[in-house]
Protein backbone atom coordinates (compact mmCIF):
# COMPACT_ATOMS: atom_id res chain seq x y z
CA UNK A 1 0.00 0.00 0.00
CA UNK A 2 3.03 2.29 -0.35
CA UNK A 3 1.37 4.17 -3.20
CA UNK A 4 -1.76 4.74 -1.13
CA UNK A 5 -0.42 6.86 1.72
CA UNK A 6 -3.13 8.59 3.73
CA UNK A 7 -5.59 5.96 2.43
CA UNK A 8 -7.15 3.59 4.92
CA UNK A 9 -9.15 0.63 3.69
CA UNK A 10 -11.82 -0.55 6.18
CA UNK A 11 -11.14 -4.30 5.64
CA UNK A 12 -7.41 -3.77 6.26
CA UNK A 13 -7.95 -1.69 9.39
CA UNK A 14 -10.47 -4.13 10.83
CA UNK A 15 -8.25 -7.12 10.04
CA UNK A 16 -5.43 -5.46 11.97
CA UNK A 17 -7.80 -4.66 14.82
CA UNK A 18 -9.14 -8.21 15.00
CA UNK A 19 -5.63 -9.66 14.93
CA UNK A 20 -4.55 -7.50 17.87
CA UNK A 21 -7.77 -8.15 19.78
CA UNK A 22 -7.32 -11.91 19.36
CA UNK A 23 -3.70 -11.68 20.48
CA UNK A 24 -4.10 -9.38 23.48
CA UNK A 25 -7.77 -9.48 24.43
CA UNK A 26 -9.84 -6.43 25.46
CA UNK A 27 -7.70 -3.80 27.16
CA UNK A 28 -10.34 -1.84 29.08
CA UNK A 29 -8.32 1.35 28.75
CA UNK A 30 -7.93 4.41 29.62
CA UNK A 31 -6.70 3.98 33.19
CA UNK A 32 -8.63 6.50 35.25
CA UNK A 33 -11.35 6.28 37.88
CA UNK A 34 -13.19 9.43 36.80
CA UNK A 35 -13.44 11.74 33.79
CA UNK A 36 -11.55 14.37 35.77
CA UNK A 37 -8.72 11.93 36.42
CA UNK A 38 -8.59 11.10 32.71
CA UNK A 39 -8.29 14.77 31.82
CA UNK A 40 -5.57 15.39 34.38
CA UNK A 41 -3.79 12.26 33.19
CA UNK A 42 -4.00 13.39 29.56
CA UNK A 43 -2.03 16.51 30.45
CA UNK A 44 0.50 14.77 32.69
CA UNK A 45 1.19 11.94 30.23
CA UNK A 46 2.65 14.31 27.64
CA UNK A 47 6.20 13.12 26.87
CA UNK A 48 6.25 10.51 29.60
CA UNK A 49 5.17 6.94 30.36
CA UNK A 50 1.90 6.22 32.15
CA UNK A 51 3.51 4.68 35.29
CA UNK A 52 5.10 8.09 35.93
CA UNK A 53 1.69 9.72 35.61
CA UNK A 54 0.22 7.27 38.11
CA UNK A 55 2.89 8.26 40.63
CA UNK A 56 2.11 11.94 40.12
CA UNK A 57 -1.65 11.41 40.46
CA UNK A 58 -1.14 9.31 43.59
CA UNK A 59 0.92 12.16 45.06
CA UNK A 60 -1.95 14.58 44.39
CA UNK A 61 -4.46 12.22 45.98
CA UNK A 62 -2.31 11.59 49.04
CA UNK A 63 -1.88 15.34 49.45
CA UNK A 64 -5.67 15.69 49.40
CA UNK A 65 -5.73 18.12 46.48
CA UNK A 66 -7.04 15.96 43.66
CA UNK A 67 -10.07 18.12 42.86
CA UNK A 68 -10.75 21.11 40.67
CA UNK A 69 -10.95 23.68 43.54
CA UNK A 70 -7.87 22.29 45.28
CA UNK A 71 -5.73 22.23 42.14
CA UNK A 72 -6.66 25.85 41.48
CA UNK A 73 -5.72 26.92 45.01
CA UNK A 74 -2.45 25.05 45.47
CA UNK A 75 0.68 27.18 44.88
CA UNK A 76 2.41 26.48 41.58
CA UNK A 77 5.66 25.45 43.27
CA UNK A 78 3.93 22.95 45.54
CA UNK A 79 1.97 21.47 42.64
CA UNK A 80 5.13 21.15 40.56
CA UNK A 81 6.84 19.14 43.27
CA UNK A 82 3.88 16.80 43.67
CA UNK A 83 3.78 16.01 39.95
CA UNK A 84 7.57 15.79 39.63
CA UNK A 85 7.44 12.06 38.62
CA UNK A 86 5.64 13.01 35.39
CA UNK A 87 8.59 15.04 34.12
CA UNK A 88 8.64 18.65 32.88
CA UNK A 89 6.87 19.28 36.18
CA UNK A 90 7.12 23.08 36.20
CA UNK A 91 5.63 23.33 32.71
CA UNK A 92 2.96 20.73 33.45
CA UNK A 93 1.97 22.41 36.71
CA UNK A 94 1.22 25.57 34.76
CA UNK A 95 -0.64 23.67 32.05
CA UNK A 96 -2.68 21.75 34.61
CA UNK A 97 -3.76 24.88 36.45
CA UNK A 98 -4.56 26.63 33.16
CA UNK A 99 -6.74 23.70 32.21
CA UNK A 100 -8.45 23.74 35.60
CA UNK A 101 -9.22 27.45 35.18
CA UNK A 102 -10.69 26.69 31.76
CA UNK A 103 -12.80 23.90 33.24
CA UNK A 104 -14.08 26.18 35.97
CA UNK A 105 -14.84 29.03 33.54
CA UNK A 106 -16.80 26.65 31.30
CA UNK A 107 -19.00 25.53 34.17
CA UNK A 108 -17.26 22.26 34.90
CA UNK A 109 -17.26 18.82 33.37
CA UNK A 110 -21.05 18.41 33.27
CA UNK A 111 -21.48 21.66 31.34
CA UNK A 112 -18.90 20.56 28.78
CA UNK A 113 -20.73 17.27 28.30
CA UNK A 114 -23.57 19.23 26.71
CA UNK A 115 -21.29 20.79 24.09
CA UNK A 116 -21.28 19.32 20.57
CA UNK A 117 -18.13 17.36 19.75
CA UNK A 118 -16.58 19.63 17.11
CA UNK A 119 -17.15 22.70 19.30
CA UNK A 120 -15.84 20.93 22.40
CA UNK A 121 -12.69 19.93 20.53
CA UNK A 122 -12.22 23.53 19.45
CA UNK A 123 -12.59 24.72 23.04
CA UNK A 124 -10.08 22.18 24.34
CA UNK A 125 -7.55 23.10 21.66
CA UNK A 126 -7.88 26.71 22.76
CA UNK A 127 -6.34 25.89 26.14
CA UNK A 128 -2.61 26.54 26.25
CA UNK A 129 -0.71 23.27 26.41
CA UNK A 130 -3.55 21.16 25.03
CA UNK A 131 -2.63 19.88 21.58
CA UNK A 132 -4.62 17.61 19.24
CA UNK A 133 -3.57 14.32 20.87
CA UNK A 134 -4.30 15.57 24.40
CA UNK A 135 -7.64 17.03 23.33
CA UNK A 136 -8.64 13.81 21.59
CA UNK A 137 -7.60 11.73 24.62
CA UNK A 138 -10.02 13.82 26.67
CA UNK A 139 -12.77 13.64 24.07
CA UNK A 140 -12.59 9.88 23.66
CA UNK A 141 -11.86 8.72 27.20
CA UNK A 142 -13.41 11.41 29.40
CA UNK A 143 -16.38 12.50 27.26
CA UNK A 144 -16.94 9.29 25.26
CA UNK A 145 -16.91 11.04 21.89
CA UNK A 146 -16.06 9.08 18.70
CA UNK A 147 -12.70 10.71 18.03
CA UNK A 148 -9.72 8.58 16.98
CA UNK A 149 -6.55 9.30 18.94
CA UNK A 150 -3.32 9.35 16.96
CA UNK A 151 -0.04 9.05 18.85
CA UNK A 152 3.57 8.16 18.13
CA UNK A 153 2.71 4.46 18.46
CA UNK A 154 0.05 4.80 15.75
CA UNK A 155 2.50 6.44 13.38
CA UNK A 156 5.18 3.82 14.03
CA UNK A 157 2.93 0.77 13.65
CA UNK A 158 1.06 1.90 10.55
CA UNK A 159 4.27 3.09 8.95
CA UNK A 160 5.66 -0.43 9.39
CA UNK A 161 2.45 -1.76 7.90
CA UNK A 162 3.01 0.44 4.83
CA UNK A 163 -0.25 2.35 5.26
CA UNK A 164 1.26 5.75 6.10
CA UNK A 165 4.61 7.44 5.71
CA UNK A 166 4.62 8.39 9.40
CA UNK A 167 5.12 12.11 8.98
CA UNK A 168 1.61 13.12 7.92
CA UNK A 169 -0.11 16.00 9.75
CA UNK A 170 -2.08 14.83 12.79
CA UNK A 171 -5.44 15.79 11.29
CA UNK A 172 -4.78 13.83 8.09
CA UNK A 173 -4.23 10.64 10.06
CA UNK A 174 -7.11 11.22 12.48
CA UNK A 175 -9.59 11.87 9.71
CA UNK A 176 -8.24 8.93 7.72
CA UNK A 177 -8.98 6.51 10.54
CA UNK A 178 -12.33 8.07 11.37
CA UNK A 179 -13.55 7.99 7.77
CA UNK A 180 -12.53 4.36 7.27
CA UNK A 181 -13.92 2.95 10.52
CA UNK A 182 -17.43 2.83 11.91
CA UNK A 183 -18.17 5.82 14.14
CA UNK A 184 -18.00 3.91 17.39
CA UNK A 185 -16.61 5.11 20.73
CA UNK A 186 -16.01 1.56 21.96
CA UNK A 187 -14.14 0.62 18.77
CA UNK A 188 -11.96 3.75 18.82
CA UNK A 189 -11.22 3.24 22.52
CA UNK A 190 -10.24 -0.40 22.11
CA UNK A 191 -8.30 0.21 18.89
CA UNK A 192 -6.11 2.87 20.47
CA UNK A 193 -5.55 0.75 23.56
CA UNK A 194 -4.49 -2.21 21.42
CA UNK A 195 -2.12 0.00 19.44
CA UNK A 196 -0.44 1.07 22.69
CA UNK A 197 -0.22 -2.55 23.87
CA UNK A 198 1.23 -3.78 20.56
CA UNK A 199 3.76 -0.95 20.40
CA UNK A 200 5.03 -1.75 23.87
CA UNK A 201 5.21 -5.51 23.29
CA UNK A 202 6.56 -5.61 19.74
CA UNK A 203 6.69 -2.42 17.69
CA UNK A 204 8.82 -0.24 19.93
CA UNK A 205 11.85 1.84 18.92
CA UNK A 206 13.77 -1.42 18.55
CA UNK A 207 11.13 -3.67 16.93
CA UNK A 208 10.82 -7.24 18.17
CA UNK A 209 9.58 -8.84 14.97
CA UNK A 210 9.87 -12.48 16.05
CA UNK A 211 6.38 -13.78 16.89
CA UNK A 212 4.80 -10.40 16.09
CA UNK A 213 1.03 -10.90 15.63
CA UNK A 214 0.98 -8.38 12.79
CA UNK A 215 3.91 -9.89 10.89
CA UNK A 216 1.72 -10.97 7.98
CA UNK A 217 0.60 -7.36 7.50
CA UNK A 218 4.05 -5.83 7.92
CA UNK A 219 6.16 -4.37 5.11
CA UNK A 220 9.47 -4.51 7.01
CA UNK A 221 11.71 -7.22 5.47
Amino acid sequence: MKNKKHTFEPPDLMAIFQTMLKSYGPQGWWPGETAFEVMVGAILTQNTAWPNVEKAINNLKQAGIFSLPALLDVPHEALAQLIRPSGYFNIKAGRLQQFCRFLQEQGGEEALRKVETARLRQLLLGVKGVGPETADDMLLYAFQRPVFVVDAYTRRIFSCLGMVSGDEPYEVLRMGFESALATDVVLFNEYHALIVRHAKDFCNKKPRCVDCPLAKHCTIP
